[in-house]
């Protein structure tokens, strides 16, 4: 069970409220924010691009772009190589547009993820001398890439790292030494000395600090940056980045500029996806558009999703976009099917009891084994790692819960991995298979988390009755947008809701809608759109098998649940509704 909590934060609601022309519960919520007086509010409402950080803050942006002025000058041959999914395909295009903009000579290499596995290795070397490639340039990988980087100054191939993942580390005397490449150029805010005011950007944000910086130094037109700027702020979402600071604004441009896109294969996609007359937020882009993005790289070659981007020609977009909507559908299909088949994993060897949960599925598509680990946790709240198969090593991805540094806990036993890497929450890796038993033993060992820990704690912003919830409420709600991590969905709460109905929907049947009344006879409609069976359970544990079946027959009395939700406008055949998203309940 979770332990919901009120946030106490207090200032004059209504007072700011009227002045800013709010309702106060959007006040609340920003106050809940740590937003302590008006000016902070109006600048949260109303952030500009003024908030972005010059490159000039970058380390080792300025050698970077000297040596590609140099290599445009030489008519060098330059390799983009990027990563296969949402951030690195994003991030591969912003360097290719922007380098091919201002006159180089580049081409690009996605690594496919069975066939090569994360990031540049050194058969990517090895094809670049083969190739004649002169210069190296990695996006969103690259900065473990010690091995890659030595083979690369044998071949005399120069190498600019740009990334923005954690820092390799080893640990000597209780203290941390950092292990950089060895390249000439190695940009990653996370460095200690890398003066960047803000950490938490992912790849496509650094790869357009060297864009930007290497066309102020052409003298490129600042408006080609535009489209840029939007697909970054994409891949912020996609790349689960923390909304604060900068990324918040960026996002939210990308949020306003989406639908009128320069780029001709994201116009197409939102076509295809049927978002061209409805509202893109956060979640669209989250959830429907990324996953298509993404689906290449799982199931198929990323270069698919760079080609989209790369289309000039609508009619040839709107085939590719087309196909990578239904490789994401398959994929949706795989990973349900993966899910199902963990979950009896997990029962039958009682998984559920290890502080870390490690669950071997040989059989599983490992491009499908970060997603399934994701379900994973959300079901249990433990950080989970999922294994596979992978011809010679077992691969596998990890997601992790706040109180748990993933890549941390996994750089204390990295003399098991072939290979590994990711950050705080999520991570991937290769392991040797006779590790693995090794593995479970020693990650689990070293676990210090305790029951507290694994509690989930939901801070509610505002104990509201649904009745007060109105449509020009929602609209308001919107200005907090975009949310993610670090600017989370407002929680709101109501105690004793009676469910009266419910119907489950779905392909999986694993979603449902309530028809219910509040303790003041206001009449809802809840949606739960995932582990809907989850709570039919808990109303069946609580109430009995009889007051279930009355439930599902639509003649139910004396259900009484307290309800988490977020109110949303339902629109269906050009009827707009309020319905109230089922985020908790006990």
């Amino acid at each position: 069970m979770s332990k919901w909590m009120v946030s106490t934060k207090k200032c004059d609601f209504k007072q700011i409220g009227d002045e800013l022309g709010i309702d106060q519960v959007v006040v609340r919520v920003m106050r809940n924010r740590d937003m302590t007086d008006i000016s902070q509010m109006k600048s949260f409402l109303n952030g500009s691009e003024e908030i972005f950080h010059s490159y000039e803050y970058m380390k080792d942006v300025d050698k970077a772009v000297d040596i590609l002025l140099d290599k445009i000058d030489e008519g060098a041959r330059i390799r983009i190589i990027g990563d296969y999914d949402v951030d690195g395909i994003m991030s591969t295009y912003i360097l290719w547009k922007g380098l091919t903009l201002c006159g180089a000579h580049a081409d690009t290499v996605i690594p496919h993820r069975v066939r090569d596995g994360y990031g540049i290795s050194t058969a990517f070397i090895e094809e670049a001398a083969a190739d004649g490639i002169d210069t190296i340039i990695t996006c969103d990988n690259g900065i473990a890439a010690t091995e890659a980087c030595d083979l690369a100054l044998e071949h005399g191939i120069t190498c600019i790292i740009t990334d923005h993942h954690e820092i390799p580390f080893e640990m000597i005397d209780s203290k941390k030494k950092y292990i950089l490449p060895s390249a000439p150029a190695v940009i990653d805010p996370k460095q200690e000395d890398c003066m960047y005011p803000y950490k938490n950007i992912c790849g496509a944000v650094v790869a357009l600090r060297v864009i930007e910086a290497l066309f102020d130094a052409i003298g490129e037109p600042e408006d080609e940056l535009n489209e840029l700027r939007e697909l970054a702020g994409f891949a912020t979402v996609c790349d689960v980045m923390e909304l604060r600071d900068e990324n918040r604004v960026l996002v939210k441009n990308t949020l306003k500029s989406l639908k009128r896109s320069k780029n001709v294969g994201m116009r197409a996609l939102i076509k295809v996806c049927g978002l061209e007359e409805k509202v893109i937020n956060s979640h669209s882009i989250g959830f429907i558009l990324g996953p298509c993005i993404n689906a290449t790289g799982r199931l198929d070659s990323a270069n698919l999703s760079l080609k989209l981007l790369q289309c000039t020609a609508i009619e040839d977009a709107i085939v590719i976009a087309n196909e990578l909507k239904l490789l994401n559908e398959n994929r949706k299909a795989l990973t349900e099917q993966g899910l199902i088949k963990a979950l009896k994993i997990i029962d039958d060897k009682h998984i559920s009891d290890q502080k870390v949960m490690v669950v071997y599925m040989p059989q599983l598509h490992e491009s499908l084994a970060g997603i399934v680990a994701g379900r994973i946790k959300e079901k249990y709240k433990k950080p989970v790692f999922v294994v596979t198969d992978s011809d010679e090593v077992l691969k596998g991805s990890a997601r992790s819960i706040p109180a748990y540094h993933i890549y941390e806990a996994m750089t204390e036993i990295s003399d098991l991995f072939v290979k590994y890497g990711g950050h705080a929450m999520a991570a991937g890796f290769s392991l040797k298979k006779d590790k693995l038993e090794e593995f479970i033993r020693r990650i689990n060992d070293n676990c210090r988390l305790n029951e507290e820990d694994y509690e989930e704690k939901i801070v509610i912003d505002v104990p509201m009755p649904m009745r007060y919830v109105t449509q020009p409420l929602i609209e308001q709600l919107s200005y907090l947008e975009p949310f993610g991590l670090g600017n989370e969905k407002p929680v709101f709460a109501e105690k004793n809701v009676e469910l009266i109905s419910c119907r489950l929907m779905g392909s999986m049947q694993d979603m449902a809608r309530f028809n219910a009344r509040t303790s003041d006879g206001f009449k809802a409609e809840l949606v739960v759109f995932r582990n809907a069976n989850d709570m039919l359970s808990a109303i069946e544990k609580k109430y009995g098998s009889a007051a279930l079946k009355d439930l599902m027959d639509a003649r139910a009395s004396g259900i009484l649940m307290d309800v988490i939700y977020y109110p949303s406008i339902n629109e269906y055949q050009g009827r707009k509704t309020i319905q109230f998203i089922v985020g908790d309940y006990k």
